[in-house]
């Protein structure tokens, strides 16, 4: 599946911080759980670099728990009842995200998504922000039996877009990110616009190109344009 203008055959990309801004709705739902509780919601800048990490990252941003807390199993579901009945009402594509992908299938690029989010709100709101119809392939946390920075949901979203791994590049906004794409062969683009919410910079994660925008990443696809 080789392509006239990119020496990539494919582009697989995080969800959450890379793809989508979908904090604004994350930090909603966590904000939701403290205000139930007679707590002051924690300001969005404060919770934005914890969006990545999902429930987990939010819950520890927002209580400070862990999932070794006994609350953190009911946190965990109530929080995700409030994310689920308000999934897209401020998350939005990143500014550009949109272009990039147009420029990819003009190109004849196939691009798809690789996301820890699991498929109960990974799907849904793929399909309502129209992504999930252009997608070869879509794999959620618990598509396979590994998580990232596992790269076995990396090879399976490969695999079913029947694209060549080590002509790939993936994209994303975490360390685990670079780290699994690293590890399924691909070239690894860290996306420095996204939540980053890992104690590690960009700088330190070990991937191939950082991009501060989505549209950095078409010069990175397209090399030889002019």
């Amino acid at each position: 599946m080789s392509n006239a203008t990119s020496p990539y055959h494919g582009v697989f990309f995080d969800l959450d911080g890379t793809l989508a801004d979908t904090a604004p709705d994350l930090v909603a739902a966590t904000n939701q759980l403290l205000v139930a509780r007679n707590l002051a919601p924690k300001p969005y800048e404060v919770l934005r670099p914890h969006a990545s990490a999902g429930a987990r990252g939010l819950l520890e941003g927002a209580f400070g728990i862990t999932p070794d807390h006994p609350d953190f199993i009911s946190l965990r579901d109530e929080f995700y009842t409030n994310y689920e009945n308000a999934l897209l009402v401020h998350s939005t594509l990143f500014e550009g995200a949109d272009h990039l992908l147009e420029q990819m299938e003009k190109a004849n690029l196939p691009w798809g998504i690789v996301t820890n989010k699991s498929e109960r709100f990974t799907n849904p709101l793929t399909d309502l922000m129209g992504l999930r119809q252009r997608a070869v392939s879509t794999v959620s946390g618990d598509t396979t039996p590994y998580s990232k920075p596992h790269p076995e949901p990396i090879l399976h979203a490969a695999r079913i877009a029947n694209i060549d791994p080590k002509k790939s590049i993936y994209v994303g906004d975490d360390i685990r990110d670079v780290i699994a794409g690293k590890a399924a062969g691909m070239l690894t683009v860290a996306a420095a616009y996204g939540y980053c919410g890992c104690k590690e910079p960009p700088t330190l994660w070990g991937a191939d190109y950082i991009i501060n925008h989505p549209l950095d990443l078409l010069q990175i696809i397209f090399p030889n344009r002019g």
